[in-house]
């Protein structure tokens, strides 16, 4: 199976759009092959403002309804106390809100944008995905993350080379509560991190701490930058470390 034979097979589909790489190709996609397409974004505490503003960017470029649900995704001890399988909960609740408002809409088919490269046994959100019946086409399509971003920068989508975006909620240990003001103390110290010039590091809460995480590209720098980086950061947490491991993953 191809996208094109996806599409044409199910061509009256609803799109949880996180305004990242992958799912921004399959909006493009759907589109291309004419299907009855509408995106819905859930706006939680977990999504920076950014992510929110990317995926309305593209979503007026492809001529895409998208439909944009505020969701309080703390009330839920589940979540809040960030336990190992949050994900699990999170996603649940989510993919159940958007399927909510998808069938009243009149779609029900649900997709979204998991691909080849994502390993289920790593991820328990793709547990709730599959008991909600969720369909992921380019998992499907057996289409990975480089396929995805090379076809996407053929098609001249400014999305092609985002860097991958875990929501904020990683950014906090697990065990951890997580709780609005943390987020926001996470949110503006990478703001401010992407403002001097880092791309792929994460600010992690190490209890209320920041945990700093660069790539091995940009330790260097960071080490070089190390006083900027304190006088940027100190408005928003009292103590700031540098992991001098670096970042290992795309969390």
């Amino acid at each position: 199976m191809n996208l094109k034979d996806f599409f044409e097979e199910n061509n009256k589909i609803a799109l949880g759009f996180s305004g990242g790489t992958d799912s921004s190709y399959l909006l493009h996609e759907a589109k291309k092959y004419g299907a009855d397409i509408r995106a819905y974004y859930v706006k939680t505490q977990f999504q920076p403002d950014f992510e929110l503003e990317d995926a309305k960017r593209l979503a007026n470029e492809t001529g895409v309804k998208m439909t944009v649900l505020y969701y309080d995704i703390l009330q839920y001890d589940e979540i809040r106390l960030n336990p190992k399988n949050r994900c699990y909960y999170c996603k649940n609740k989510i993919f159940k809100l958007i399927k909510e408002q998808a069938l009243s809409d009149g779609y029900t088919t649900i997709i979204d944008g998991t691909n080849a490269s994502d390993d289920s046994n790593d991820r328990p959100g793709m547990k709730a995905l599959c008991e909600l019946e969720v369909k992921s086409p380019l998992r499907m399509c057996g289409l990975t993350k480089t396929d995805v971003r090379r076809l996407s920068k053929e098609a001249g989508i400014f999305t092609w080379n985002k860097p991958a975006y875990a929501c904020l909620a990683t950014r906090v240990s697990t065990g951890n509560e997580i709780t609005g003001e943390r987020l926001l103390k996470i949110e503006k110290g990478e703001n401010i991190l992407f403002n001097m010039g880092f791309t792929g590091f994460r600010v992690r809460m190490y209890y209320d701490s920041a945990k700093l995480q660069f790539k091995e590209s940009e330790m260097e720098k960071a080490f070089n930058m190390r006083n900027e980086i304190y006088n940027g950061l100190k408005v928003c947490f009292d103590d700031i470390l540098m992991d001098l491991k670096g970042r290992q993953n795309n969390e």
